[in-house]
């Protein structure tokens, strides 16, 4: 299983413009009925030219973001960690994400990588009192597979 959060990002963006870009292209359609149909039609090549580049550019960046050219650091899942922190004490988790310590750190792991979070917590999730190093590593491990593109296959008991 592989999984890219800057592919994910990117194709959520592509298509939100592509979106605008067609809608856009439909009312100037209608507005231009009356025009004549040589102008519509000469606009329908034009556009269609156009979501072809937008395609082949999209996946260009496809395939330049298929690796991150380095992992995550420490300073950044640190950072990524204070802000789910946050998002968790303003309420955007719920409150069962503020009803105990355990439970707002489970949230801030599932809030840091979600992927991680269901591979390694989400069938045991952490419970009162634990200190599980064990998988405490495996979801570090994880997330550096995840930054740098690799699959996840054999991060969950690597460090049993």
């Amino acid at each position: 299983m592989r999984y890219f959060p800057e592919l994910v990002c990117l194709v959520e963006i592509y298509t939100y413009i592509l979106g605008y870009v067609v809608l856009a292209f439909d009312s100037y359609s209608v507005r231009h009925l009356g025009s004549g149909l040589s102008s519509t039609i000469l606009s329908k090549s034009s556009m269609a030219k156009f979501i072809t580049f937008f395609v082949i550019l999209g996946f260009l960046c496809l395939t330049t973001f298929a690796k991150s050219p380095r992992p995550i650091t420490d300073y950044e899942v640190r950072e990524k960690k204070d802000s789910c922190y946050a998002d968790i004490e303003s309420g955007l988790w719920g409150w069962e994400c503020k009803s105990s310590m355990i439970a707002k750190e489970n949230c801030a792991l599932k809030c840091l990588s979600p992927v991680c979070y269901s591979l390694i917590y989400e069938s045991d999730p952490l419970e009162e009192g634990e200190k599980d190093y064990v998988r405490g590593q495996e979801y570090k491990y994880c997330m550096h597979r995840i930054s740098i593109g690799e699959s996840l296959d054999g991060v969950k008991g690597s460090f049993a």
